[in-house]
């Protein structure tokens, strides 16, 4: 049997991100009141930088589960993500584990985090996995765009890999929108005209998001 992410554990993470983000740089927040307050939703997240995920973790109004990466799950890292209600996914092929533990959170009422380019890149969702459509379409929840924007920036200088602490990174969450076209069709089709749909409004937001904030 499958079991269901921790809703406890998600929101142990959340405070962990909270002091991490906050302590180690300085998020600016825009539009974290267009997240629905209850009920199920995803936010899709784009994803330049590591820290992309904790961020938005950090910054988000509610717990979130995020589908992460199997190859993370090593040693006590592992232990960890499992204990704050992460997701695991193999993106080599379809995971029905991980579909189920993604789908068993929205139907809770939780809300899931995607990267719904499937890797990290140039954070532009330039190209979209059909994952996102997928859950959207299956569980009927909104999605909700964020833009992470700031995290590439420049590196630091005690840590290469990483923003330069204190640095400002700007995380601006959209409008949730329905990604269906309202028929309730699942079908390969329907799920590649949600793909295209969800594409347009993540690159309009992402687009909007530079606009705001000068980046």
């Amino acid at each position: 049997m499958t079991r269901t992410p921790s809703p406890k554990g998600a929101a142990v993470g959340r405070r962990i991100g909270i002091g991490l983000m906050y302590g180690l740089w300085k998020p600016r927040v825009l539009g974290a009141w267009r997240v629905p307050a209850s009920g199920p939703v995803i936010l899709a997240v784009n994803h330049a930088h590591n820290i992309d995920g904790p961020m938005v973790m950090g910054t988000a109004p509610r717990p979130l589960h995020f589908l992460v990466k199997k190859e993370a799950y090593v040693g006590p890292l592992g232990t960890f993500l499992e204990g704050i209600g992460q997701v695991p996914v193999d993106r080599a092929g379809t995971d029905r584990t991980a579909i189920t533990k993604a789908l068993s959170v929205l139907d809770n009422g939780g809300a899931l985090g995607i990267f719904p380019e499937g890797t990290r890149g140039e954070g532009d969702f330039a190209s979209l996995r059909a994952g996102l459509a997928y859950f959207a379409v299956r569980s009927g929840a909104p999605v909700v765009p964020v833009a992470v924007l700031g995290s590439t920036d420049r590196r630091g200088r005690l840590i290469r890999g990483l923003p330069p602490f204190k640095s400002r990174v700007d995380i601006v969450f959209g409008s949730p929108f329905d990604a269906g076209d309202g028929t309730g069709r699942r079908t390969r089709t329907a799920l590649d005209e949600a793909t295209v749909r969800i594409q347009s409004r993540l690159t309009t937001h992402l687009a909007d998001a530079r606009r705001l904030t000068g980046r």
